[in-house]
């Protein structure tokens, strides 16, 4: 959900690509990495297209075996790519990869969907999810920006936040201020992605928990491919987290929209259930959470239940961007740009643990 490769300069996935070669280097098994740049917000199907034509372009002439990663909606789009039966507007060529498929793992993954969906498909949850899309790749992207940009994000943000559904051009405004601190190129760049987000929002209606009901329904696993899923949990907002965030106006505006996404995405609907852990996923969740998660319990974006499927390769205390590398690191505040101010706990340690946890379950095959 509004994920993106590479960006204006900066790339979502560095910290998983580096961390992995780590681990696959010291295990002296060959490894080579592809970052798919699919749609943010387009359906399910259309990036599984976008996946597949780029694993054909990339892997075919090989003939190792093939894992895919996929962060949150890409965990959905290799699901459906690997499924037997899958109907997808390709030749059979740009398809027979998938033999080679060894295992999928997702990250955060909404397998039963998340109510922030049904939320972005509003007149109100459409312009935050613009918004919040805007925020998160110009935070990641351009790490800490002038007060005077922050200040203007603070206000362009309550002005949208007053005239909700109204006046439409506010976020054209907003988006052109952000962009004067991005490059030409970069500039270029985000106005193309932040179209996409604009223009097809198809996979927001995808990820609504009554309609991952019909996914889950249609889309089995593939018998000859393992899965793997990472699970988290993030701090819910309170009072005592606003102290301190007084005079750092983006901060303030970031634990703002966490509150908005946090409480929206824990209102779960009990006619459409989340998965119910096994013996070991609950023994997991319970070591790693200090506590079994209910329904009400997310990251943030994807309720953690919802992010149960197969395996359960990790979990912990962490928000959706966290487990990407995009996490508070007071030792290297430089490295690790985190604006989603959840307060979870995740660090260098937590996220390491992590990708031990990811590099083993592909290791336990291949090496």
């Amino acid at each position: 959900m509004f994920g993106f490769g590479k960006l204006a300069g900066y790339d979502y996935f560095a910290h998983l690509e580096r961390a992995l070669a780590v681990r696959f280097g010291e295990a002296g098994v060959p490894l080579h990495m592809e970052v798919v740049q699919t749609p943010p917000t387009a359906s399910i199907a259309l990036r599984a297209q976008v996946l597949a034509e780029q694993v054909a372009r990339t892997a075919n002439d090989q003939d190792g075996p093939i894992y895919l990663l996929g962060h949150s909606t890409g965990g959905l789009d290799a699901r459906l790519l690997v499924s037997p039966g899958t109907q997808l507007p390709l030749r059979d060529e740009a398809l027979a990869w998938r033999s080679r498929v060894r295992g999928v793992v997702c990250m955060n993954t909404p397998h039963y969907g998340t109510p922030l969906a049904g939320y972005f498909t509003t007149v109100a949850g459409t312009r935050m999810l613009y918004a919040l899309s805007l925020l998160t790749v110009t935070s990641l992207s351009l790490g800490k920006l002038p007060l005077t940009a922050f200040a203007g994000l603070v206000a362009g943000v309550g002005a949208i936040d007053d005239k909700l559904g109204i006046d439409i051009h506010l976020l054209d405004q907003l988006t052109e201020y952000t962009l004067r601190f991005v490059g030409e190129r970069g500039r270029g760049e985000m106005h193309d992605y932040l179209e996409h987000v604009r223009n097809d929002q198809g996979g927001i209606v995808h990820l609504m928990p009554e309609v991952m009901e019909l996914f889950n329904a249609a889309v089995s696993d593939h018998p000859d491919v393992r899965y793997g899923c990472i699970a988290t949990a993030a701090p819910a907002p309170g009072p005592r987290r606003v102290l301190g965030l007084v005079r750092n106006p983006m901060s303030a505006m970031s634990l703002a929209v966490y509150t908005t996404v946090h409480g929206v995405s824990s209102r779960a609907d009990a006619r459409y259930p989340y998965a119910q852990p096994d013996d070991a996923q609950r023994s997991m969740l319970q070591r790693g959470l200090g506590r079994e998660p209910t329904a009400a319990t997310v990251d943030g974006i994807v309720p953690t239940l919802s992010m149960l499927w197969r395996e359960l390769l990790w979990c912990g205390e962490a928000d959706h961007l966290d487990v990407m590398g995009h996490f508070r690191d007071d030792g290297r505040p430089t490295l690790h740009v985190d604006w989603l101010l959840s307060h979870a706990r995740y660090r260098r340690r937590d996220f390491h643990t992590m990708i031990d946890a990811i590099a083993g379950f592909i290791l336990a095959e291949t090496g």
